[in-house]
């Protein structure tokens, strides 16, 4: 089985460094240099994926496509992928509704299993679990954060993945259910303080929940990601100044990510937890940085590492494949917590 990973950053190389232990594997990138690490392990190649043809092109030369580029390439790579007729695994947080291509996809005869990384991604597939047990739930709450582990001022944040996905929390409107309707918020209107794990935080509501929006019968449903005190408020004072407006977006990027550059370990930290008004289910998550893999490209990587494991063993449907369909799935639940488990990733359920 021939495997493209598209996308050496740190989640790319980490999945396709795990995937070359069973599968032969290439990583596409247009940095000859972030490829270069990789060079050892896996095959490579250097490709500008924003060329349509390119992409085309690169797809097409494999049978399993897992997509780690930043999030404003993911709805190309699906399309591709389904003119292509190649499965593929999605990691890319897209600002599309990946339903949009569900025709698409089944038309195609592919397998897409789409958001499978971190959150959206095993968030999703844990809250799959807890409606597969509970049945319709009142309440599902979701609060998730990759966070430096000393933070540092004046922004008390690091870049942890994708600078333009960072910075699109502050901007996409947060989804939500609210006595069962969807609605959209401001994600900055709401930062509230809160304790998890034994961490005194900040969240406030992002645009996670993405498929179960529609997938997933719950009253009420929120996803918050998670930071250190002081940083929402910075970020809100930016986003009232106009720093994130489109025309000023690529200066506010030169000027502001340089003070979350540094060098820094990372923990992720996640709570889910699913109600009914006579059961209650949590999970919790807390993992840390290993080597030279940052925790974020762990839980994330491992996630999609897993997923794809899955789809090539054929466990996976064919047609559009939501991460919280895997929760349900007992077997395919299981083998998802076993191995991040088995990486060392503290994953508990509490009743």
């Amino acid at each position: 089985m021939r495997v493209v990973v598209l996308g050496a950053g740190k989640v790319g190389s980490l999945i396709a460094l795990e995937l070359s232990r069973r599968y032969e594997v290439a990583v596409a990138d247009r940095s000859a240099e972030s490829l270069k690490p990789l060079e050892p392990y896996t095959k490579t190649l250097v490709a500008d994926l924003g060329s349509w043809d390119k992409l085309l092109e690169t797809v097409r030369s494999y049978e399993v496509v897992v997509d780690a580029l930043p999030g404003g390439l993911g709805y190309r790579v699906l399309k591709a992928c389904a003119e292509a007729r190649r499965d593929v695994v999605d990691v890319s947080f897209m600002p599309e509704d990946a339903f949009s291509l569900r025709d698409s996809v089944e038309d195609a005869g592919i397998t897409a299993a789409v958001d499978a990384g971190f959150a959206p991604g095993l968030s999703n597939i844990l809250v799959g679990r807890i409606q597969k047990e509970l049945g319709p739930l009142k309440r599902v709450e979701v609060s998730v954060g990759g966070l430096p582990k000393e933070p540092r001022p004046p922004l008390y944040h690091a870049v942890l993945f994708s600078p333009e996905d960072l910075i699109d929390e502050y901007l996409r409107p947060a989804r939500v259910v609210r006595g069962g309707r969807i609605v959209s918020v401001d994600p900055l209107s709401t930062v509230e303080r809160v304790r998890v794990m034994g961490l005194e935080l900040e969240r406030f509501p992002t645009d996670g929940l993405r498929t179960m929006l529609y997938t997933i019968s719950a009253e009420e449903m929120t996803e918050y990601t998670l930071r250190w005190p002081g940083h929402l408020e910075r970020m809100r004072v930016l986003k009232e100044l106009g720093f994130f407006d489109k025309e000023n977006l690529g200066w506010t990027l030169r000027v502001v990510l340089p003070h979350m550059a540094y060098e820094t370990e990372d923990v992720s930290v996640m709570e889910v937890v699913g109600e009914t008004e006579e059961s209650r289910v949590r999970f919790t998550l807390y993992d840390e940085a290993v080597g030279k893999h940052t925790s974020m490209a762990r839980v994330t990587g491992y996630t999609a590492a897993l997923v794809a494991d899955l789809l090539i063993r054929g466990r996976l449907p064919k047609g559009l494949v939501p991460p919280e369909t895997l929760g349900s799935d007992a077997g395919a639940f299981d083998y998802i917590v076993g191995g991040l488990r088995s990486k060392g990733v503290r994953l508990e359920r509490l009743e």
